[in-house]
């Protein structure tokens, strides 16, 4: 199929075909010449490539040469009759081949016997593997193509297109009459296999463009879903090129505009990728983007690097080829393939309808002579849930006329009404700004949003771009509202019950990450232009600064939970501070946990939800308290110790044996502790008696310990390298450390804890293995001497393309008389139990730690003393423990 306003014409003085006829004539064996050919010929094209060619000539280019010598190489074999012609089918048949595509090529026979061929067909067939071609064939006669064309639309799709090279033309079109659609495969049947087929193919990627390493071919607004609207059009119209399409009402010239600029933008970036992998590589992986947005041009800028504004192009004309896909398809379903059946028409007012369920314009000049009809639309969708979709001649009317939204219509104060009316109105708001996203209606109507799309960051931990994260962070939040959701998020659907205005979070979800890419804080960017859009909309004060505040604290929560010790008081009081009031809690409670969601599926785990649940309620139980009442640290520790001691005695553990134990144990690991996990471990010290081995405890989560992890105690002699050795224990077992609380008795024991996740982020729950997890510690924990050795498992490929600067900050902990190491450094196997073996080295000793893998890089946060137990306030200590963890971390 050719493209829009290009016509093309080959270049035949790119390889001297004349020239090659005379060397092959000269040769003893036709292998080298060939050989050489093909090297050269591919040799020029790359070169062409590079000084910036059309890519349209360099595929169609390389198509139209490998058919001259595919027909050379035919008349060098001795064929027996007219029977059997060479057929260029699928890609190759479209005439498109790229340096490494698959060759498809069809041995067509006229007869169903292959006697007479099956000497010449397989001396054909090995000297094409002999050159080097990657060839994929078929040997089929008429009947053979009908009878599995009839059986399969894969097989029918790859013969539609298809280009003689070489033998009778008649054959051909002998097969194309057999395969045409008065006899098999008719068009409507064939549309709605090939449509089911490409949901299964979305479905495989998640029915998003939006994939930190996209397929080229498969990923929807991909080359499959040009391919899609091709087929479709070819078996109803039966037409060659995408300009016909236009010719028969199908697309419009914009669209085709859309397909012809999106196609070329991809075949570019295939052919790198195939030239720099020198293998049929579809995959856009890491691996590549830099180099290739280096070959295209871009370069680092102090927002945004290179490979972020090469794959913004990416997702900005993978979006809109999305799109047009649905567009179209939608279309030829219902004006061609049911145009005939009767579909019920209900009036919803003077300027709409719903016809077959699906909302459309009552007059195609609606748009143009109102145009606030744009916003209403998706107005009345939300206040009838029962609405289908938009029927596809309006949603081709509202990408005609969305230019009309400019500041002049965003600042009518009718249009800022209805707008608003969407935000308010009690259904699914979410899917109407995903919708209004799809038409392209709500980055015209917010330009913040606008720069936002396609915008990504080069990470592992920001999986989707930035307009794609906020649609689906707004989705988890309407989700929070069905009863399913009790189960998975108890807390967030508790609160989205108690809002007062639903509508304020939406806007703060809209607008929370709406400051990225433009330099500076992203979350005092996004405050300043949600409180515009507040004083725009008329909103008023009170919920303007509301709306504002959650907008630029958004991430307060995650980070207090995530760094900060919130078993201490004093943090608590300090989180409280800011926060001020419950409203703005339960607010930011459920905009945190949506946006942890839709950041990344992986970080969402019990862990995670345990400290985000104990953070929202000791702040509530805070500021229900008043700011100006904290809690006492010795009334804390006396009523910690008072529950804790009940309860043993009641299961009948001695007294004096409590009191022995607990003398040793100081007032912190009191305010560390809940009671019920303070008699969980005593019990198990008294327990273990004078064992010699260490004592190792293990707990699945249950309803009286909230921790979404499973809970790892260790009490044993202390001695230096237990943290290291742990960590390296732990890893043996394909565990990850999320949390750690170390302490120290007066008599030098431990009272370590640590909550560890499998390497699916899920706790452990099977007895059997956590037994196994029980004898594996206490044998590798048993001999100082033997400690394991760190695991140095292979680096994941990921990883390696991620340049993490190692950062180390230090600051003071004054109220707990400690100090606070933060640690940012690219995530590698091994790497707590080094952090540990740093701490020995340094004479440091640890008193807890928050581990956060946020995809490519670790946040983790380290309470520390020095061996005497002070804070490590020495400016020349803290120089060379930053130095020694930068040093060995940041290789």
């Amino acid at each position: 199929m050719l493209l829009h306003h290009h016509r093309f014409e080959p270049d035949t003085t790119l390889y001297d075909l004349d020239l090659f006829r005379t060397e092959l004539a000269g040769s003893r064996s036709p292998v080298a010449p060939f050989k050489a050919a093909l090297r050269e010929l591919q040799a020029r094209l790359d070169d062409q490539f590079r000084a910036g060619a059309d890519i349209r000539d360099l595929v169609r280019g390389r198509a139209w040469y490998l058919d001259q010598l595919l027909a050379i190489a035919w008349a060098q074999h001795e064929w027996p009759d007219e029977g059997i012609a060479l057929v260029a089918v699928g890609g190759y048949g479209r005439g498109e081949l790229h340096p490494h595509s698959d060759i498809d090529l069809l041995l067509l026979l006229e007869q169903d016997d292959d006697t007479a061929y099956r000497e010449p067909l397989t001396a054909f067939i090995t000297f094409l593997w002999d050159i080097g071609l990657e060839i994929g064939h078929s040997v089929r006669s008429l009947n053979d193509c009908e009878r599995e064309a009839e059986a399969d639309v894969t097989v029918i799709t790859n013969l539609l297109e298809s280009r003689l090279i070489a033998g009778p033309e008649s054959l051909r079109e002998a097969m194309r009459e057999r395969l045409s659609a008065e006899h098999i495969w008719p068009a409507d049947r064939f549309f709605e296999a090939k449509w089911q087929e490409q949901i299964s193919r979305h479905y495989r990627y998640n029915n998003s463009e939006y994939h930190l390493e996209p397929n080229l071919k498969s990923s929807p607004g991909g080359l499959r879903d040009i391919q899609m609207i091709g087929w479709v059009a070819k078996r109803h119209f039966g037409t060659e090129q995408y300009t016909d399409i236009v010719a028969n009402g199908f697309m419009n010239d914009a669209e085709l505009r859309i397909l012809s600029q999106g196609q070329a933008f991809l075949w570019q970036v295939r052919y790198a990728l195939h030239m720099l992998t020198d293998r049929a590589e579809d995959r856009l992986l890491f691996d590549h983007q830099r180099t290739i947005a280096e070959m295209f041009g871009f370069r680092d800028t102090p927002e945004r690097l290179a490979v972020e504004q090469f794959m913004k192009r990416y997702y900005r004309h993978v979006t809109a080829l999305a799109g047009l896909n649905d567009m179209l398809l939608q279309h030829f379903d219902e004006v061609i393939l049911r145009g005939k059946e009767t579909l019920e028409t209900v009036k919803l007012n003077e300027r709409f309808e719903t016809k077959g369920g699906y909302i459309q314009v009552r007059s195609r000049t609606l748009f143009r002579e109102r145009p606030a009809a744009m916003l209403e639309l998706f107005l009345l969708m939300a206040k009838h849930p029962e609405i289908e979709g938009v029927r596809a001649d309006t949603i081709r009317l509202i990408r005609d006329h969305r230019h009309q939204i400019d500041d002049h219509y965003r600042e009518d104060p009718r249009h800022q009404r209805l707008f608003m009316a969407i935000m308010r109105a009690p259904g699914n708001v979410p899917r109407q700004l995903r919708r209004m996203n799809r038409y392209g209606i709500l980055g015209k109507y917010l330009p913040e949003f606008g720069r936002a799309v396609g915008l990504m960051q080069h990470d592992l931990f920001h999986i989707y771009t930035v307009d794609a994260h906020t649609l689906l962070l707004l989705k988890f939040l309407h989700n929070f509202r069905k009863p399913e959701a009790k189960g998975d998020f108890p807390v967030a659907a508790a609160l989205m019950q108690q809002l007062p205005k639903l509508d304020l979070l939406w806007i703060a979800g809209l607008f929370h990450d709406i400051g990225k890419g433009r330099g500076g804080d992203h979350s005092e960017i996004g405050a300043r232009d949600v409180e515009q859009f507040c004083q725009r909309h008329n909103i008023s004060v009170h919920d303007t600064n509301l709306v504002s505040w959650l907008v630029e604290h958004h991430l307060l929560m995650s980070m207090t939970a995530q760094k900060r010790d919130i078993s201490d008081p004093d943090v608590i009081r300090d989180f409280a501070l800011i926060v001020r009031n419950e409203t703005r809690l339960d607010y930011l409670y459920v905009l945190t946990v949506a946006d942890i969601n839709a950041t990344n599926p992986t970080l969402w785990n019990g862990w995670r939800a345990s400290l985000l649940r104990q953070l929202h309620a000791e702040t509530k139980r805070a500021l229900r308290r008043g700011l100006n009442n904290p809690p006492d640290r010795d009334d804390w520790v006396r009523e910690t110790r008072t529950e804790a001691r009940s309860l043993l005695l009641t299961i009948g553990v001695n007294r004096e044996q409590i009191d022995h134990l607990w003398e040793s144990l100081g007032e912190d690991y009191f305010l560390q502790y809940a009671p019920s996990e303070i008699v969980w471990q005593t019990q198990g010290i008294l327990n273990h008696n004078q064992s010699p081995l260490p004592l190792v405890l293990i707990s699945a989560p249950t309803a009286d310990m909230s921790e979404g992890g499973t809970k790892v105690f260790i009490h044993t002699r202390s001695v230096d390298d237990l943290f290291a050795a742990t960590a390296a224990a732990m890893e043996q077992l394909g565990l990850s450390i999320h949390d750690a609380r170390i302490a120290t008795s007066h008599n030098d024991w431990t009272l370590n804890t640590f909550i560890v996740l499998d390497n699916h982020g899920q706790p452990i729950r099977d007895p059997v293995h956590i037994e196994e997890m029980r004898q594996h510690l206490v044998e590798e924990l048993d001999d100082p001497d033997d400690y394991p050795d760190i695991v140095t498992r292979h680096t994941p490929r990921q990883l390696k393309h991620f340049k993490v600067p190692t950062e180390v900050l230090i600051e003071q902990d004054p109220a707990n008389e400690r100090t606070l190491l933060e640690l940012t450094a690219p995530d590698r196997p091994g790497l707590l139990a080094r952090v540990g073996r740093i701490f020995m080295e340094q004479d440091i000793s640890l008193s807890a730690a928050k581990i956060a893998t946020l995809g490519e890089r670790v946040e983790d946060v380290f309470f520390i003393t020095t061996k005497a137990g002070e804070p490590l306030t020495d400016p020349e200590r803290q120089q060379q423990l930053r130095e020694r963890l930068i040093e060995v971390l940041g290789v």
